[in-house]
C-alpha cells in the first residue's frame, strides 16, 4: 500500500474480515457491523461467525435481545460451543439454544432470574456435551444443580456464584453434597459466597479427584480448620481462599444487581 493510501475495509479477504469481527460482541456484530456494508453482512451470517456468542448486556433489553439471541443460535447451524448470557435468558431461549446447539461445550448464564429449575432441566438434559456451566446470582434449586451434573457427566468447570445478603454466616452443604455426588470429573470450582462448611468441602475433595482449581471466596463457613488447609495445599493447585481479595469484576457484578433489583 502506497503512503497515504487509505485502507478499503469492504474488499478485505473475507478470513481476514471474519477473523476481525469476531473479535466484537455479538450484539455489536448484530447492532452494528453487519450493517455497515454488503460484504461485512455477508461475513456476519457466516456460521464460523457464531461458534461462540457473548451476550453480556448492561441494559434493560431483555425482550429484544432474546430475539437477537435467538437469530445468532440459528446463523450457528448447529455449531455453536460455548454461549454467554446475561440478564435475559428464559425457559424457551434456554429450549432454543439446546434444541440446535447439542454441540455446547459452555453455558455461562449470568443474573438470569427468569429461568425455572424444570426449564433448566429439560434443556440441560439435550446438552450431554458440556464442559463448562456457570449459574451466577440465579436462583437455583439444590435439585437443578444435581440434574445439572446427572445431565452434564463431562463437566469440568462449574462457576456456582451467590450474593451474600446475610451479614452472619450461614451454614449448608446441600450444594456441596450434589456436587460431590454427580461431578467427579471437576477440575475448576468456583464456589462465591456460598455456604458451604468444611465437611462439605471435605465431600467434594472424596469425590473430585481431578480438582485443581478452587475459589472458595466469601465463603464464611468455611474454616480450613484441622488437616483441611494441608489436604487442600496439597490437592488444589490453586485457592482462593474464603477471606482472599474479590475481584474488582465481581464487586462491579454484585452492585450492578443490586442495582438492577431496585429499580
Amino acid at each position: 500500500m502506497k503512503e497515504g493510501e487509505c485502507i478499503n475495509w469492504a474488499e478485505l479477504p473475507y478470513e481476514l474480515m471474519s477473523s476481525i469481527l469476531r473479535r466484537l460482541s455479538s450484539i455489536d456484530i448484530l447492532e452494528n457491523a453487519q450493517r455497515v456494508c454488503t460484504s461485512w453482512r455477508h461475513v456476519c451470517k457466516g456460521p464460523e461467525m457464531w461458534r461462540k456468542i457473548d451476550m453480556r448486556n448492561l441494559v434493560d433489553v431483555g425482550y429484544t435481545l432474546e430475539i437477537m439471541c435467538r437469530h445468532a443460535v440459528d446463523r450457528s447451524q448447529r455449531g455453536l460451543v460455548e454461549i454467554n448470557i446475561w440478564h435475559f435468558a428464559t425457559d424457551s431461549l434456554l429450549n432454543h439454544i439446546a434444541e440446535r446447539s447439542s454441540n455446547l461445550r459452555s453455558l455461562r448464564l449470568v443474573m438470569c432470574s427468569r429461568i425455572t429449575n424444570d426449564g433448566l432441566a429439560k434443556a440441560l438434559a439435550k446438552l450431554p456435551l458440556l464442559e463448562e456451566l456457570e449459574f451466577s446470582y440465579c436462583p437455583l434449586s439444590v435439585e437443578s444443580l444435581r440434574l445439572s451434573g446427572r445431565s452434564c457427566p463431562n463437566l469440568k468447570t462449574l462457576k456456582l456464584n451467590r450474593l451474600r445478603l446475610m451479614r452472619f454466616p450461614y451454614e449448608s452443604d446441600d450444594d456441596a453434597l450434589a456436587i460431590a455426588e454427580t461431578m467427579p470429573k471437576l477440575s475448576h470450582l468456583q464456589l462465591f459466597a456460598n455456604s458451604l462448611t468444611d465437611a462439605g468441602l471435605n465431600a467434594i475433595l472424596d469425590n473430585c479427584p481431578n480438582l485443581e482449581h478452587l475459589d472458595l471466596r466469601e465463603c464464611r463457613s468455611v474454616k480450613l480448620s484441622g488437616d483441611l488447609r494441608k489436604r487442600c495445599s496439597e490437592r488444589i493447585k490453586v485457592l482462593r481462599e474464603p477471606f482472599g481479595c474479590i475481584m474488582l469484576s465481581h464487586v462491579l457484578e454484585l452492585i450492578y444487581d443490586m442495582l438492577h433489583i431496585s429499580r
